[in-house]
């Protein structure tokens, strides 16, 4: 299913890039744009995991540089079953997670330092259980790719918003086309957003990490901690490309527009009612005596 998405975000970028060449140079524009789509497709879905991380300033560490935070996800990915990934700090102060890669083989996780420093040690390994339940429910390559794919449809808004009003209509005559065209592109970005990505990942996601933490409890009460300073701190990251708001844990102030959550009071529920149900849950990543 996510390779059936992952196509169909692509043929939605290529037909984007079409009709504005075609808006912009005519025939000759769409068969440059064309070019320019299959390129970008191509670049993007082997790349699209450094650009995320790139966009974030995400510093590799590894468990000389960050110990206890590395054994932790290494601990979790054991228990997942899944190749080590690479892990990734961002300094920042708004508390958040993420996960990004194409395949499980070149998965990737992040967290902020402000979540570091919100949560406790077994909030922690559930947000990067819920993250590595992204990876193992391999959500992550439609994830990565259209944060980076609606963040460039979001740039030639804007280039066509400043600049596509004068082009094709002379030099001091504006082309209302292609001006109207450029409003309505962030819009469109995230109606892309929505239709390539369903709603219910995050649940099972949710489901996912608190199977792999054996905490369920301690994932809602990580949610219900980081989703109220997550709206309230600034992001810069989803700042400057509200799309990549889709990839965190909770979702920022800004990405209203490209909403892919379900509300968080939704999530801490499901996640209670896991914690109430009658079969055993499983040990707790942390339990001292697995160590």
């Amino acid at each position: 299913m996510n390779g059936f998405k992952t196509a169909m975000l692509l043929a939605a970028l290529t037909a984007l890039f079409m009709g504005l060449g075609y808006i912009f140079g005519g025939s000759g524009g769409a068969m440059i744009a064309l070019v320019v789509a299959a390129g970008m497709n191509l670049f993007t879905f082997w790349n699209a995991d450094s650009i995320v991380l790139r966009m974030h300033n995400a510093r590799e560490v590894d468990e000389r540089s960050a110990p206890e935070f590395y054994t932790l996800v290494a601990e979790l990915a054991r228990r997942a079953r899944l190749p080590m990934p690479r892990v990734y700090l961002v300094e920042s102060s708004n508390p958040n997670a993420f996960a990004t890669g194409r395949d499980p083989e070149h998965a990737a996780v992040a967290a902020t330092t402000g979540l570091l420093n919100m949560l406790d040690r077994e909030e922690v390994a559930a947000v990067m259980a819920h993250e590595l339940g992204h990876v193992r429910n391999r959500d992550t390559l439609i994830m990565t790719m259209v944060a980076t794919i609606a963040g460039a449809i979001s740039m030639i808004a804007n280039f066509g918003l400043f600049f596509g009003g004068h082009l094709g209509g002379g030099e001091n005559r504006p082309n209302p086309i292609a001006a109207i065209a450029a409003v309505f592109m962030a819009p469109f970005a995230a109606m892309i957003v929505q239709m390539a990505i369903s709603r219910t990942r995050e649940f099972g996601a949710d489901k996912a990490g608190a199977e792999i933490s054996g905490n369920p409890r301690a994932l809602a009460s990580a949610l219900a901690k980081i989703a109220g300073p997550a709206q309230a701190v600034p992001s810069v990251a989803s700042e400057r490309n509200p799309a990549a708001a889709q990839l965190y844990i909770v979702p920022t102030s800004v990405s209203d527009l490209f909403s892919t959550h379900p509300a968080t009071e939704k999530r801490i529920a499901a996640l209670m009612a896991m914690e109430s149900a009658p079969p055993r849950r499983a040990a707790s990543a942390l339990d001292p005596a697995r160590r």
